[in-house]
């Protein structure tokens, strides 16, 4: 039976930017950087989460052909992919220290549905959803 999900994997148009952008922007960690002549294998860790992977994986050969690769990469840069989640603890002010650092946001922090929520995308196009989730008073 399995264990766990250990990677999840994102369609990037270009490994070492992303790699910057999660690493020097987001404060990922690099997990693996292996290369098999012209693949890649590329993933970082959220450092409060040293289980779970993101792999910045690049369409193409040897997995897909270059009319597929070129699809990707269009629906990617359109925001055409579900967004991940990034919880934080307070909303406004990873928004104020990651728009210092030139995370560029779609969508400036909002309180609604219990929580404060902002929105950017890496360089790929790929969406982000950064949350804080509301704390309950207790008694």
């Amino acid at each position: 039976m399995s264990e766990g999900i250990e990677v999840i994997g994102i369609y990037v148009r270009d490994q070492d930017e992303a790699l910057a952008f999660y690493v020097d922007r987001l404060g990922f960690r690099i997990q693996a950087d292996v290369r098999n002549g012209g693949y890649r294998w590329l993933t970082v860790q959220h450092p409060e989460q040293p289980t779970l992977q993101l792999g910045l994986f690049r369409p193409g050969p040897p997995v897909h052909d270059a009319a597929t690769a070129d699809a990707l990469h269009g629906l990617v840069a359109k925001g055409a992919m579900p967004p991940l989640v990034l919880q934080v603890k307070d909303c406004r002010a990873a928004y104020e220290a990651l728009s210092a650092k030139g995370v560029e946001f779609v969508q400036e922090p909002i309180s609604r549905y219990g929580q404060v929520d902002a929105g950017f995308r890496d360089p790929s196009g790929n969406g982000w959803k950064m949350i804080e989730r509301q704390r309950k008073e207790t008694a």
